[in-house]
């Protein structure tokens, strides 16, 4: 007789138990308890689940802890990390730099929502492929407001998520909808999601306005990232009550520059002056040029109301039509504002340079000035390029200065991205009518290198302990002043950018090297200098874009904390922010540091600076997100009245789902999906950035250059779908290969 197979347990009871297990970490269970605690309760389904324990123990899920009892096996399986989902549904989870991701299945997410911090099980691996798992617990959620449309049924409604990787709706009862009409945009409060429900409930607490106008837009891409719009009435009664008259009291505590010229620099349409320029020949034939900032801690005291909400916004936030501040406008626009022809209390750094403009002296302190000229950065450039405009020689001195220390700083390994910025012309209704682009010239440079020299000395003198470092402390003649004080223990909060990692350079120098360029990998002056000839090199190529974006894309992000690594890209040991106190709320720390290391006190801990560090950065990167998504809304909108015409582009990224194009005359990008690609059926090749067709051997690959058609323009979802007009690529001819030959990257 025939031996019969053995049964197997069936898989909704194989995967109940795994996860019962699961959930119970480090508990031990005999098949009796299991049974009683899932409700099963016949003596067949209690001999399958003795047979499921059995299986699993067999496959390594679960460990027998003693005769009889059962536990999750406890070993690397289970991770903590942050989910990334895909459009589709599916999600990875970061575990760390070091650790590869996890994929997550389709309806194996659990109730985790993009962004949260969640525990998951990790399936052991066979092979090389990419680990996988499963959600088992969400630990923190990274938010539970949302924006999106109401869909309003006669019994219920829905909220659908604008943002694309949140996959789920939220069901709203009627009585939630707080007066919300069909189709409005809204913002969701998530209240729950009970178990075993496909969907999360949530309330309407906020109705924007209707789905693709102009104000209700660019609120709900300020709600979708929790950034206020607004002040709050007590907020602003407190501003308004703040005295902000210029005092000779206060004149008298401070260095005098109200008699030696000085002008501010900024864009045409800026309203918040933060910084200004002073400048005198001395006696021995040195200069002396002042950096003079915005004295906001002169009013903003901490432990106010003020500050606190200074604290919360960490940043203004610059969309395509305004800039939403960090500070009441009393504040930002008025009292600190650097206007002209108003005497000013600063917080100043003042250089001494020969004509090398090699620092023979500097002062840090309390200034009050005068500024003299309020110049556009067109106005400055225009006196630069044609030796003619008010305050000509001032503005020749500090160009020449400028140039000095910038090429200094490159011999030094600073490295110069010089991306362009779209820029939007728009009616009086705020729609776009034009792009343009902004390029930095001598102007721009000419204040960006002050800054970066003030802000680089405020950070050595904060944070560098030597020998003579006491001969920066100068009293309000310039007159060198000893701290006998300094125990150097103070935190400093600095502002630092880590040396990228050599995978992320081989994968830039392995991608540039299909255009003739190359990056050197493993010394850091050997890279900076490799990056910035490739930068050069690309100029007014078809793959500048491209290259610009992916060398920025290799470098990591620079961030604020107390624990100074140095900034790699500007070549500096130490680096600080303390020139925009208006706008960045750790230049306020910056500026507090300073005043407490001169005046021989104390402002805060290391513990509670890295607090506000963490939390500047992390709000730095929700500002500038939201920037992003402001330029994604208008170049949609710019492109909305345009489908059906042609544009010439470049392929700017290639993935998957599909192919995403930049068009070359206005930077507005789309995508070309793959499932909309009908001459051939194309598969990723991931390791070579690009697609090849599977019967043909057609290659699309990033940097090509192509002819695309708009085909939608969705102002709701802010997205750009593209077409391909030939079908293939411009810039070459069809690549063919037997197809039989070429194999999907697993």
């Amino acid at each position: 007789m025939a031996k019969s197979k053995k049964k197997q347990p069936k898989r909704y009871l194989f995967e109940e138990v795994l996860a019962f297990l699961k959930h119970n970490d480090g508990k031990s269970f005999n098949y009796k308890q299991l049974g009683a605690a899932m409700e099963i309760d016949n003596e067949s389904d209690r001999f399958a689940l003795l047979e499921t324990l059995e299986e699993l123990k067999h496959q390594g899920f679960v460990i027998e802890t003693d005769i009889g009892k059962y536990a999750a096996k406890e070993s690397k399986t289970y991770q903590t990390g942050t989910i990334d989902f895909t459009t589709q549904g599916t999600a990875f989870v970061i575990i760390s730099p070091d650790v590869p991701d996890v994929f997550i299945p389709f309806k194996r997410t659990k109730d985790a929502l993009h962004g949260d911090l969640v525990k998951v099980f990790v399936h052991p691996q066979h092979g090389r492929g990419k680990a996988e798992g499963e959600v088992v617990e969400v630990i923190q959620r990274r938010k539970t407001k949302f924006v999106g449309s109401i869909q309003i049924n006669p019994k219920f409604a829905f909220v659908v998520p604008d943002y694309t990787k949140i996959h789920v709706d939220f069901f709203v009862p009627l009585e939630n909808i707080n007066g919300a009409k069909n189709g409005q945009k809204v913002l969701v409060e998530m209240t729950e999601w009970k178990r075993g429900s496909e969907n999360p409930n949530g309330k309407v607490i906020d109705v924007l306005g209707n789905s693709g106008e102009h104000e209700t837009e660019i609120n709900a891409i300020m709600a979708e990232y929790g950034l206020p719009m607004t002040f709050a009435p007590e907020v602003e009664a407190a501003a308004k009550k703040l005295a902000t008259e210029i005092t000779p009291e206060e004149i008298a505590k401070r260095r005098d520059f109200r008699g030696i010229t000085t002008f501010t620099i900024d864009p045409h349409d800026a309203k918040d002056f933060d910084d200004a320029l002073s400048l005198q020949k001395l006696e021995n034939g040195n200069w002396e040029v002042g950096v003079h900032i915005a004295d906001v801690t002169h009013y903003l005291k901490p432990h106010t109301i003020l500050d606190d909400e200074a604290v919360s916004r960490a940043t203004s936030v610059y969309l395509v039509d305004r800039c939403v501040p960090m500070l009441p406008e009393v504040l930002s626009n008025f009292a600190c504002s650097l206007r002209p022809h108003e005497e000013k209390y600063c917080f100043s750094a003042v250089f001494e340079l020969d004509d090398h403009a090699q620092i023979q002296n500097q002062w840090f302190g309390k200034t009050v000035i005068y500024s003299d000229h309020r110049f556009s950065y067109e106005e400055v450039q225009t006196i630069i390029e044609t030796g003619e405009g008010p305050y000509k020689d001032e503005i020749f001195t500090l160009d020449r200065l400028a140039k000095i220390l910038r090429a200094e700083r490159t011999s030094k390994g600073s490295i110069f991205f010089d991306k362009a910025e779209v820029k939007f012309q728009l009616d009086d209704a705020g729609a776009p009518t034009g792009v343009y682009f902004k390029t930095q010239k001598d102007a721009h440079k000419l204040i960006e290198d002050f800054m970066l020299l003030a802000n680089r000395k405020v950070a050595e003198f904060l944070g560098k302990k030597t020998k003579d470092s006491s001969t920066a402390l100068r009293d309000q003649k310039g007159q060198p002043k000893k701290d006998k004080n300094d125990k150097g223990s103070d935190a400093v909060v600095y502002r630092i950018h880590d040396v990228p990692k050599d995978e992320k350079l081989m994968e830039l120098n392995n991608f540039v090297e299909r255009f003739g360029y190359s990056v050197a990998v493993g010394n850091k002056m050997k890279t900076a200098q490799s990056i910035n000839k490739l930068l050069q090199d690309v100029k007014n190529k078809k793959e500048q874009s491209m290259i610009e974006l992916l060398a920025v894309r290799s470098m990591p992000k620079a961030v604020y904390t107390t624990k100074n690594t140095g900034h790699y890209g500007l070549g500096f040991d130490y680096y600080t922010h303390f020139t925009s106190p208006i706008r960045r709320y750790p230049d306020v720390m910056v500026h507090r540091l300073l005043e407490a290391k001169l005046n021989h006190t104390h402002y805060l801990k290391a513990d509670e600076l890295e607090l506000l560090c963490k939390h500047s950065s992390e709000m730095e990167k929700l500002a500038s997100d939201a920037e992003r998504a402001s330029i994604k809304y208008k170049q949609v909108e710019y492109l909305e009245d345009k489908i059906g015409q042609e544009f010439e582009g470049v392929i700017s990224g290639v993935t998957e789902w599909g192919i995403f194009v930049e068009i070359i005359e206005n930077k507005c990008e789309g995508r070309v999906s793959m499932r909309d690609m009908k001459d051939d059926q194309y598969s990723f090749d991931e390791d070579n950035y690009r697609v090849v067709g599977r019967k043909t051997g057609r290659i699309y690959t990033l940097g090509d250059k192509v002819t695309i058609k708009v085909r939608r323009a969705d102002l709701v979802k802010k997205q750009l779908d593209f077409e391909f007009v030939s079908g293939i690529p411009s810039t070459k001819e069809v690549e063919i290969r037997n197809p039989k030959r070429y194999k999907k990257r697993r």
